[in-house]
C-alpha cells in the first residue's frame, strides 16, 4: 500500500510542476468532474440548470456558442449501465502518513464516445441496405439521438424511471436546446432540424431511425464485449447481450451474431449469462422483465 502511495505522490508531483503536492487549501477542484443534475421533485430543465455551478448557457442569442457548451456533457457524462459493475467509477486513495488525496477518474465510455462510433458505423452499412437509406441522415441521427442526455443522464432498465416520464424528460431537454438555445441561430433552421431528427428516432417509423435502433444495440454489444476481454474472464456482462434479440434488420442481426460467436468463443466453457437466450441465460427474472419493459418498440415501429 505504502509503495502505490509513493508512485501516487510522484505523479502528483509531476503533474504540478516537480514543485510537490501544494496544500489542500491551494489544490484546485477537480475540472474534470461535470456532475449529472440532481433534481428534488418533479424533474424540469429550468431545475437541472439550476444545479449547474458554472454561468448557466445564455439562451436567445444568435450565437452558437452556449450550445457548444452544453454539448461538452456528453462528453463528460458516462454511461450508466457499466456502473454496476464497477466500470465509470470513481476510485479516491487516502493516507494518514502522507498528505496526499488521489482520485482516480476510471476511463470507461462516455455518451458522446457512444454516439461517435455508432456515427462512423453508419459508414459500413452493407451496400444493399445503404441503397434504401438516406446514410447522411442517419449519420446525424447517431450524434444526437442521445442529446438530451447532457441534461437528463443516460436513464437506464433498473433505475425505476417510467418510460413516458423519461420520454418526457427527453423531449422538454431537447425543446429547450434546439428552441431556447438555438432558435435564434441562422433563424433557428439548424435547431429545428435537430429536433426534428431527434423525434424521427423516438417514433421509430422510418427505416432511417430503425436502422439507427440498431446501430444503437449493436454499439453497446461491441462495448459489453470489449470490457469482458479486457476483464479476462472476471467480469460477465452477459444481461446486456439481451439487446441482441431487439435488433430489427437482418443486417445488423449478422453482425450481432458475428460478435457473440466471438463472445462465446472467448468464453469457452467457463460458466457466464447470456441475456440474449431467455430464461436459461443466467439472467435474473426481475431484471429481465424491467429490461423488457424499456426496450418495448425500440426501433421496431417501421411503417416505411
Amino acid at each position: 500500500m505504502e509503495r502505490r502511495l509513493r508512485v501516487a505522490r510522484a505523479s502528483l508531483v509531476c503533474v504540478y510542476g516537480g514543485v510537490g503536492v501544494p496544500p489542500l487549501a491551494d489544490r484546485r477542484p477537480d475540472v474534470g468532474i461535470v456532475p449529472v443534475p440532481k433534481v428534488e421533485g418533479t424533474w424540469t430543465v429550468n431545475k437541472a440548470l439550476d444545479t449547474f455551478s458554472a454561468t448557466k448557457p445564455a439562451e436567445g442569442t444568435a450565437s452558437p456558442v452556449p450550445y457548444f457548451h452544453i454539448l461538452e456533457r456528453l462528453k463528460t457524462t458516462k454511461r450508466e449501465g457499466w456502473k454496476r459493475f464497477g466500470i465509470n467509477r470513481c476510485a479516491v486513495l487516502c493516507s494518514r502518513s502522507i498528505p496526499l488525496v488521489l482520485t482516480r477518474r476510471n476511463r470507461g465510455e462516455s455518451i458522446a464516445d457512444h454516439m461517435y462510433r455508432m456515427s462512423l458505423m453508419t459508414m459500413l452499412c452493407p451496400p444493399a441496405l445503404a441503397k434504401k437509406l438516406d446514410l447522411s441522415r442517419c449519420m446525424k441521427m447517431c450524434l444526437v439521438h442521445d442529446m438530451a442526455e447532457s441534461l437528463v443522464g443516460d436513464i437506464t432498465p433498473v433505475e425505476g424511471v417510467p418510460k413516458p416520464e423519461k420520454s418526457r424528460r427527453e423531449a422538454e431537454t431537447m425543446d429547450y436546446i434546439t428552441g431556447r438555445l438555438l432558435g435564434g441561430v441562422n433563424g433557428g433552421d439548424v435547431g429545428a432540424q435537430i429536433r426534428e431528427i431527434w423525434q424521427e428516432y423516438e417514433d421509430s417509423e422510418t427505416l432511417e431511425s430503425v436502422f439507427v435502433h440498431d446501430i444503437d444495440k449493436m454499439e453497446l454489444l461491441l462495448q459489453m464485449t470489449e470490457y469482458e476481454k479486457r476483464g479476462e474472464g472476471k467480469l460477465d456482462l452477459g444481461e446486456f447481450a439481451y439487446v441482441k434479440l431487439k435488433i430489427a434488420l437482418p443486417e445488423v442481426k449478422e453482425w450481432a451474431e458475428e460478435l457473440v460467436q466471438q463472445r462465446e468463443e472467448f468464453w469457452g466453457g467457463r460458466q457466464h449469462s447470456r441475456g440474449d437466450v431467455g430464461p436459461d441465460g443466467g439472467v435474473g427474472a426481475d431484471f429481465k422483465k424491467k429490461q423488457e419493459s424499456f426496450y418495448e418498440g425500440h426501433g421496431q415501429g417501421q411503417k416505411k
